[in-house]
């Protein structure tokens, strides 16, 4: 597991289908991390929090866009 911290000028670059394929993505693997986290497998916890800000940044910056990911 990587900590991603997505930068807004790469999700701009993005097109909508993109960003909808990432946001997917990210999901996912926020479900895996507290999934890990809950049965104590998680090392670093940071990783919640950081994968947590990306998907908020995706749909701040899709509402700026006016595209609907959600």
């Amino acid at each position: 597991m990587k900590d991603s911290k997505i930068k807004p000028d790469e999700i701009r670059e993005m097109g909508a289908d993109q960003m909808k394929e990432k946001l997917g993505e990210l999901k996912k693997e926020l479900f895996n991390l507290r999934f890990q986290n809950d049965v104590g497998q998680l090392e670093n916890t940071s990783t919640l929090s950081n994968i947590k800000k990306d998907i908020a940044k995706f749909y701040t910056i899709s509402k700026e866009m006016n595209i609907n990911i959600g």
